[in-house]
């Protein structure tokens, strides 16, 4: 599936997109989408096309799998976002990486700030970035204001891996790439992360590897 013309109107961009049903193509980093940050969400779309639209980033998310998917990584360069996390984790690493289920949450116009100077570090993910993790160290706590679907304000404090998640998914909005923020010598092929660091922190990579954490 081909990526709607840049040329065309946003609605009509997304129309195109969503007529071919099923999950969307995940933009690969590379794409200019990903680097041009995103126009604030202000009924564009219109209440039914956002609902199709929303549902669209809903069942690509599930489908890649993920946690969280935002509109640039399916081209579409509006400030929206989907969370989604049922944790399905060990004890150990829920403990370790503060990793609880969220349930399915859509982020129209997000912002967040630190809550607090205290940061974590984890290997980390991207779905437009297949086959590779690095550590990247995050505030620990954000505050995150914005809106739903619905227009309903959102302003909520996230702490752990939820806080992650939402910073990761914001940043997308903002044209910035988890690797803008990794460490450079943590970076690692999943099956690298699997058969080495799958500890649930990364003090061992850290040493053998060759980078700090906060």
């Amino acid at each position: 599936m081909g990526t709607p013309s840049d040329r065309a109107p946003l609605a009509e961009r997304v129309e195109e997109l969503l007529a071919g049903g099923g999950p969307l193509t995940i933009v690969a980093a590379g794409d200019p989408v990903l680097r041009r940050g995103t126009e604030p969400y202000d009924g564009q779309l219109g209440p039914a096309l956002l609902a199709r639209f929303v549902e669209a980033l809903r069942s690509t998310m599930r489908a890649a799998p993920g946690v969280g998917l935002a509109a640039p990584q399916v081209g579409v360069e509006l400030r929206i976002a989907v969370i989604e996390d049922p944790a399905p984790v060990p004890e150990e690493v829920r403990l370790a990486r503060g990793r609880v289920p969220q349930p399915f949450r859509v982020l129209v116009n997000p912002v967040y700030e630190p809550v607090g100077g205290a940061r974590a570090a984890f290997f980390e993910g991207c779905l437009s970035v297949p086959g590779w993790q690095a550590v990247v160290a995050r505030a620990a706590e954000v505050r995150l204001t914005g809106q739903d679907e619905h227009g309903h304000a959102l302003d909520e404090v996230f702490t752990g891996w939820p806080a992650r998640i939402v910073q990761h998914e914001t940043d997308h909005l903002d044209g910035v790439l988890y690797l803008d923020r990794a460490e450079s010598r943590s970076l690692s092929s999943n099956q690298a992360v699997t058969e080495r660091w799958a500890q649930p922190t990364p003090e061992e990579a850290a040493r053998a590897l060759g980078f700090e954490l906060p």
